[in-house]
């Protein structure tokens, strides 16, 4: 196979993966409405603090890709190994803007099914999105991603 054809063949987009998890959430709690925070906590701003800054860290990862000149949709080829901005300080930091987003629509929306649903997206990205993502970078990459992986965590 060529290197310019060859991605990470993930399982799902992770957008579309998230956007489901989302409207899972919203689904269920309209079909069974399960407020678990105190009404005098305020949960939507709270909720909308913890969304924005996920969705910040999620654009400066996205930017940083953009820059060092790689791809960022899993469909299309990487054509380089970034190790700067928020991949100092974990590989995946778009994926973990999505489940701080998810966290904070939970919070903002008082919706606990937000949450139950974050766990099944979270076991989608892990073993359907990143599993296969780290082993397309090896294959690709060889020992500098492999020193990259030794160097910067996972998650956090």
């Amino acid at each position: 196979m060529s290197e310019i054809t060859e991605t990470a063949r993930v399982i799902i987009r992770p957008p579309l993966a998230w956007a489901l998890a989302v409207v899972a959430g919203f689904a269920l709690d309209w079909l069974v409405p399960l407020p678990f925070l105190p009404e005098d906590w305020p949960a939507g701003l709270v909720g909308a603090v913890v969304f924005v800054l996920a969705l910040a860290l999620a654009i400066w990862a996205i930017g940083t890709m953009t820059r060092a000149g790689t791809n960022v949709p899993t469909n299309r080829p990487t054509t380089a190994l970034v190790e700067g901005g928020p991949y100092r300080f974990t590989r995946n930091p778009i994926y973990v803007g999505m489940f701080g987003g998810q966290i904070g629509l939970a919070i903002a929306f008082d919706n606990p099914w937000l949450l139950v649903a974050l766990v099944p997206f979270a076991l989608v990205i892990r073993y359907g999105v990143v599993a296969r993502e780290e082993a397309y970078l090896e294959r690709k990459f060889g020992e500098p991603y492999r020193g990259y992986r030794r160097r910067v965590r996972r998650w956090l």
